[in-house]
Formats: C-alpha cells, sequence, structure tokens
C-alpha cells in the first residue's frame, strides 16, 4: 500500500508539472520573442523583497480592477501620461518596478521612465502572471486579497497557472 501510494504521487506530480513548467516556458518564450531588453527585468523572487519601491501597473484599468500587486499604482498602458507621471513622481532616483501581464507593455513603460531621465527602473519578469503562477499575493480594487485575475486575453491566459480568470 505504501509503495502504490508513493507512486500514486509520483504520477500525480509528472502529470502536473508539464501545466506549471510549461507555462513558465511559454512566458519565457513570449518576452524572448516580443522583448527588446530595453529595461532591466526584477524576477519575482527579488521584487517581492523590495518593500520601498514603486509598483506601476501597465495594465488597462479593467485589468487592474480585478487584482494587482499590493500597493500597485495604476498607470495603464494605452493612456500612459509620461508627463503627468513627470509632475507626480520627480524624484528621479525612486526604485521602481513596472509590470503588466507577462512582462511586454511593461517593458515599454520601463524603457519611457529609463529615457526620461529615471534611473532605477525595473521589468517584473514574468508580470503578474508568473507572480499569481508563484502563489504571490494579489490584490483587488478594495485591498482584499483575491484569486482572480483578468488575463488580458484567451490566448495569453493560456500562461497562468492560478487563479480564476475573470474575463470582463
Amino acid at each position: 500500500m505504501y509503495w502504490n501510494l508513493n507512486k500514486l504521487v509520483y504520477l500525480l506530480f509528472l502529470s502536473l508539472a508539464p501545466i506549471t513548467l510549461g507555462a513558465q516556458k511559454s512566458i519565457n518564450k513570449a518576452l524572448e520573442r516580443y522583448n527588446r531588453n530595453s529595461a532591466p527585468y526584477i524576477s519575482t523572487a527579488q521584487a517581492s523583497t523590495q518593500t520601498q519601491a514603486l509598483y506601476l501597473d501597465a495594465r488597462e484599468l479593467e485589468e487592474y480592477k480585478v487584482s494587482h500587486l499590493a500597493n500597485a499604482e495604476y498607470i495603464g498602458y494605452k493612456n500612459f501620461n509620461l508627463d503627468a507621471f513627470k509632475q507626480k513622481y520627480s524624484n528621479k532616483t525612486t526604485p521602481i518596478i513596472v509590470y503588466c501581464s507577462i512582462g511586454v507593455r511593461s517593458e515599454n513603460i520601463a524603457t519611457k521612465l529609463l529615457k526620461a531621465g529615471y534611473t532605477d527602473v525595473q521589468n517584473l519578469y514574468g508580470g503578474i502572471f508568473k507572480w499569481l503562477n508563484e502563489d504571490r499575493p494579489i490584490y483587488d480594487q478594495h485591498g482584499n486579497l483575491t484569486e482572480k485575475i483578468h488575463p488580458y486575453s484567451k490566448h495569453w491566459g493560456k500562461l497562468l497557472t492560478n487563479g480564476t480568470k475573470v474575463y470582463h
């Protein structure tokens, strides 16, 4: 009985491993394909320890309202206003971590900030998807812990292995 239980657990692990590893591999492939490495990356593990950083959410408002990282400020992507940002955040040495779903849109915003003279800007590698896939906490628009996440689209949602996908 004991041997069969170990074998069952092992087989269960093997059956689930491709789901998690496949999503991570796909995130890596997407970033290799769509990003230009124009902004330095920060890993989710490193970012989770950066309590003094300004977290910027470069997704659209409907995505942000479903969930976001703790204390993240919504800046958007399509309507990101660099001049308004510079007025609000004049200290160009503030540590900044920009994220989106996986790190494509956030790379574009991070690059704009670097070109504008901000000196400590990093792009969250794998974005909020990798963050949630690693069981890190996300919060709804009222500041409550949630498992819900807006996957941007059904195509990109395939990269999520955790959470409850909410499309609206």
